[in-house]
């Protein structure tokens, strides 16, 4: 697989197929540092743009959808209710890769209703939650993921707690959480790649810096803070299933987990005993950093044995959206006789 990417990846396809259009955001925006490793991470990874689903909300973030992948299905729903859009699609159609794009507004605030709901079912789908801490779309205002002490352009100071979305979505069942920053283009990468092998609901919440309303002194989202910051717990190696396995890791230090395609995800630990698979050590992990005012990154949960919604349901293996309606609905004498039961 060719890093700079002038080659087509593994399925034929070039890098171009793999963008969208122009981004109208600001300049310097982390959501746009995000579009770009979701593009290489298809691209490397070989999935066909038409095998995908974009969904989003409102807000910045639900902008971004449209600046990668313009030949995957695309639907920008209603404030806060993409959760609920994504498993309808998802359910209609198995066989289709859901990725959905969200804010901390959009996520934490009027949609949180349908996130943890989304969460508990484990919905085989990639979550991502753009995550500036304020809302960039409305002025700047502080959003449900900032932090205590954090001030605004305005200096107005945050007196409330923050939601930790990563530490909400470990106790509700995602079964692949983790935290990264729009900046860290290795860590992210690997992330992304290795949330795409995955089989269940999958939740990267990315630290994106709003370069007009919170990229300043006194902002723990700004550009600066996060660099200087951020706290790794683990090293991330993804290898996809069709290339050649290399690990420049001591054994010892590794922990190795086996996607559900064959591919392998390294993570060499760097807190010390850190076990991804420990789901109370990971929330008490997350509740210590902000004890300490640690911005945590890396892959705090992943569980490759839970089963997935569409597994729960026992659904066919041909997509429900492809099936004639004399297949999906009942005729006049099954509802007749479902009615006289309930009589």
């Amino acid at each position: 697989m060719p890093n700079n990417h002038q080659e087509p990846n593994h399925i034929g396809l070039p890098i171009l197929d793999y963008r969208g259009a122009k981004t109208t955001l600001c300049p310097g925006c982390g959501h746009n540092a995000i579009s770009e490793r979701i593009i290489d991470a298809m691209f490397e990874m070989g999935v066909e743009p038409e095998r995908v689903i974009k969904m989003s909300g409102i807000g910045c973030s639900s902008k971004s959808p449209a600046y990668f992948m313009a030949r995957a299905h695309s639907f920008n729903s209603v404030h806060g209710r993409m959760p609920a859009v994504a498993s309808g699609a998802a359910l209609a159609n198995s066989t289709m890769k859901v990725l959905g794009v969200s804010g901390d507004g959009d996520t934490a605030s009027i949609g949180m209703g349908q996130f943890v709901h989304l969460l508990r079912r484990n919905l085989p789908m990639i979550y991502i939650i753009e995550d500036n801490g304020v809302y960039g779309l409305t002025k700047g205002q502080f959003s449900a993921t900032a932090d205590i002490g954090s001030k605004l352009k305005t200096g107005v100071i945050n007196e409330l707690p923050a939601i930790d979305t990563c530490a909400l979505a470990i106790q509700l069942g995602a079964t692949f959480v983790g935290r990264s920053f729009s900046g860290d283009k290795k860590q992210l990468l690997a992330m992304l790649k290795a949330a795409i092998a995955h089989r269940g609901t999958v939740v990267l919440d990315v630290l994106s810096p709003c370069v007009t309303f919170n990229d300043h002194e006194g902002s723990t989202k700004s550009y600066k803070f996060l660099q200087e910051n951020d706290e790794p717990i683990n090293e991330i190696d993804f290898v996809a299933s069709f290339d050649e396995i290399e690990v420049d890791y001591d054994s010892g230090e590794v922990y190795d987990v086996e996607m559900h395609d064959g591919s392998n995800l390294h993570l060499r630990k760097l807190l010390e005993d850190y076990d991804p698979t420990d789901k109370a050590n990971a929330v008490r992990t997350l509740m210590e950093a902000v004890e300490k005012d640690e911005v945590l990154t890396g892959i705090f949960y992943i569980n490759t044995e839970k089963p997935t919604f569409i597994e729960q349901l026992n659904l066919i293996d041909e997509p429900l959206a492809t099936l004639p309606e004399s297949v999906t609905k009942p005729s006049r004498e099954t509802l007749e006789s479902l009615m006289a039961n309930l009589r």
